[in-house]
């Protein structure tokens, strides 16, 4: 029993360090560049090791599977000894050696260490980090001398970092299917866009503050009625002291089915009687995440909050669809010339137009500053986002915001007309959004 007594532990050692090295790799594997620089402008601890990881996993994937499989092997030599050794040099050994080593390696190196590593993916990631990092310095080379030999000794050509970079090999593939015609462009660009979702967070996609419509709180359900109207948003935010106090998210169904009930004195009722709870999420969190969130607390709109807990802006479950399928359209969308005369004289214009466009058209000089289309020119006198009806007068021409467009209601066109006075019945808004 001396060579049991002697082994035993350094077979189970190996077989620990194989269930870490697994949980290890799993947790690399779910953690995107976009979370790695969040956690280093937080300065976690490890986070800087982690960020050269994530921008090059290969290098380091590739050794912890040599590492891993290495402990695997030898824990496995050990245990086909030890039962030898307990059972003599016969049938029944090596079997019994190859049975327990299979159950041992699927449960402690393969499914205990890999559901932690996806369970709690960024502790171990960061704890993880600057092991697997300096482990990579010390023996990097030997996964690379391995790899080009396999290459040598596999017909075809070979891939260079190996054949074990998950993703990089799915795009591979992706890019193979297209080109050989089994799927088309559109759909090649669609699956790429699947993978590009945990590297793109939700202050990139989300609609900025300056483009929201606010509510306050003691406005009636008619005046939120007709703000929901006249902007064209079915969902609205709802603002107590200021707009970095989103309260809550005033729907138009029930608005307009507290109206349709209560009648004129539903009309006169509080719009926060009627809202409901607001979602909130922080800017830095990947979109993909935030799609799964949304789908589990089925919710369509949520608010963006920046690092010092203000509106940030809003995010809605299209903005992210759009990531993967493309700008999203509706049957009121039209297609407008940037320049149209009509027969009273005005001229209508879309929103987008540049401004020195508009100056030449009217012979003027416009002195603003930071400000470079119609529509934004409009905003910018009004203090406030434009919704249709808006009216303002700028060195002499009077402006008013004609149409909405798109899927965010933004304005779409603008009468321009030289002289006359504006008179804005809206609702004092900052933004826009439902």
């Amino acid at each position: 029993m001396s060579l049991a007594n002697g082994w035993l532990p350094a077979a189970v050692v190996l077989v620990v360090i194989g269930g870490l090295i697994a949980s290890a790799e799993t947790a690399l594997t779910r953690i995107s560049r976009v979370r790695a620089e969040e956690f280093a402008r937080e300065e976690r601890r490890g986070a800087a090791r982690l960020q050269a990881i994530v921008a090059d996993p290969p290098r380091y994937l590739n050794l912890l599977l040599l590492l891993r499989l290495t402990c695997e092997l030898v824990a496995t030599v050990i245990a086909t000894l030890l039962f030898i050794d307990w059972l003599g040099d016969q049938g029944w050994a090596y079997a019994s050696a190859a049975a327990v080593m299979v159950v041992i390696s699927y449960v402690i190196v393969g499914v205990s260490p890999r559901t932690l590593g996806r369970q709690h993916a960024e502790p171990i990631a960061l704890a993880s980090a600057p092991l697997v990092y300096g482990l990579t310095r010390i023996f990097g080379p030997l996964p690379k001398l391995l790899i080009l030999l396999g290459n040598a000794v596999t017909p075809g050509k070979g891939f260079r970092e190996g054949p074990f970079t998950s993703e990089a090999e799915l795009r591979d593939l992706v890019d193979l299917a297209e080109e050989r015609r089994v799927i088309e462009p559109d759909e090649r660009e669609m699956i790429h866009s699947v993978f590009e979702l945990g590297d793109t967070i939700v202050r990139e996609v989300m609609v900025p503050r300056t483009d929201m419509v606010f509510i306050e709180r003691g406005k009636t359900l008619n005046q939120a009625l007709s703000l929901a109207l006249r902007s064209g948003f079915s969902r609205i935010p709802v603002v107590g002291e200021n707009e970095d106090d989103v309260i809550g998210i005033a729907y138009l169904k029930d608005v307009v089915r507290r109206v349709q009930e209560a009648g004129d004195a539903g009309r006169a009722e509080p719009v926060d009687s009627i809202m409901r709870p607001a979602g909130y999420v922080p800017e830095s969190k990947p979109i993909d995440q935030l799609l799964r969130e949304m789908q589990a607390r089925q919710i369509h709109q949520a608010i963006v909050i920046d690092e010092y807990g203000g509106t940030a802006g809003l995010v809605t479950i299209e903005d992210v669809l759009e990531e993967i399928v493309g700008e999203i359209t509706d049957e009121y969308d039209q297609e407008t010339p940037p320049v149209e005369q009509l027969e009273d004289g005005a001229v209508r214009v879309t929103a987008r137009l540049p401004v020195g466009d508009l100056e030449d058209m009217f012979g003027v000089e416009l002195d603003v500053d930071d400000v470079e289309t119609v529509g934004g020119l409009l905003a910018h006198a009004l203090g406030r986002v434009p919704i249709a009806g808006s009216e303002a007068v700028v060195e002499g021409l009077s402006l008013t915001a004609e149409s909405l467009e798109g899927r965010r209601n933004r304005i779409g066109t603008v009468l321009v007309r030289r002289g006359g006075a504006a008179e804005s019945g809206t609702p004092p808004v900052s933004a826009d959004h439902g």
